[in-house]
């Protein structure tokens, strides 16, 4: 990698051209990712990279009038002190304020190049230049935010953030309350079979993690291998899956846990104390993201947690 200080005035206009021209490739990917469910902002994504693309003509003007026609293939990562930003352009739906925070980002190591170019150049046709993009890079962010306050009114930003919260529960909450549900409820009855059969609380603590890790493993994968998420929205099926899995365990861990303690009520008592602390958090999950009332969804299920705790005694006890 070039360090920057030995980069010449060419080769500062040719990295600065490439600068532009990958900027405005981004924001057309961020407008074409943001289309389908936040049009308004694709809109503002759009109408910057058309300003990174006149950014740029002006920089090839100016080269040419200096140095020709051969422009030196010279990139960001070809130089050293650029930050690394993570193509998230290539993921598919676009997380709407993680794209607004990278622009935001991208706009100000931008100014800071033209900045530092500025005071590494003398030339007075490249030192007007780099200050008029200067002047651009400080109006880019407020240009921005005078686009959203156009383009983003109320009734979109209304739409918008619905279609945000519809998918942040589709791809995280969805697949996590599934899971805890699973891992919370399922493993009820294996677990306090195996503590009223055997009275014993290693066994029992062993039993629960394997009750638990295999839920989770089992529930991970139907999870992944049920839907792509291609046509539904609901996000990557492996990352889907793991959520799922991690969920499943984590719901059966809670109440296996209190089996390392060795008398053998004082464990059921704790556990029995965690289960219901498990089934309302998933009562309450219900009610927050599924617009189900909190009553309703903690009878539903505490009574489904109840008939299958109460199935697991009956068991263990026969």
């Amino acid at each position: 990698m070039r360090r920057f200080s030995e980069l010449d005035d060419r080769e500062i206009l040719a990295l600065a051209i490439s600068l532009e021209e990958e900027h405005g490739r981004i924001y057309a990917e961020y407008a074409s990712g943001l289309v389908e469910a936040y049009p308004a902002s694709a809109t503002v994504f759009t109408e910057m990279a058309e300003e990174e693309n006149e950014h740029r003509r002006w920089l090839i003007e100016l080269f040419r009038q200096k140095f020709g026609e051969h422009i030196p293939l010279i990139r960001r990562q070809d130089v050293s002190g650029f930050v690394r930003h993570e193509p998230i352009w290539m993921v598919r739906p676009l997380g709407l304020e993680k794209v607004r925070a990278q622009a935001e980002a991208i706009e100000r190591e931008t100014r800071q190049f033209y900045v530092s170019a500025l005071d590494r150049t003398t030339d007075a046709a490249t030192r007007k230049l780099l200050g008029d993009l200067i002047a651009a890079e400080d109006k880019h962010v407020s240009s921005a935010q005078t686009l959203s306050e156009k383009e983003l009114t109320d009734d979109a930003k209304l739409a918008e953030a619905h279609t945000e919260h519809r998918a942040f529960v589709l791809q995280y909450v969805q697949p996590g309350l599934t899971g805890l549900i699973d891992g919370s409820v399922s493993t009820l009855a294996p677990i306090f079979a195996a503590a009223f059969a055997t009275q014993n609380t290693w066994q029992t603590f062993l039993v629960g993690m394997a009750a638990s890790i295999g839920a989770g493993v089992s529930m991970g994968i139907a999870e992944a291998m049920a839907d792509d998420g291609m046509i539904s929205g609901r996000g990557h099926p492996w990352m889907r899956g793991a959520i799922t899995g991690l969920m499943t365990a984590l719901g059966g861990l809670g109440h296996t846990l209190p089996y390392l303690i060795p008398d053998f009520w004082t464990a059921t008592g704790l556990a029995a104390v965690v289960v219901l602390i498990e089934l309302w958090l998933i009562a309450w999950i219900r009610a927050r993201y599924m617009d189900t009332k909190f009553l309703r969804a903690a009878v539903e299920v505490v009574a489904g947690g109840l008939i299958v705790f109460a199935v697991g005694i009956l068991i263990g006890s026969a």
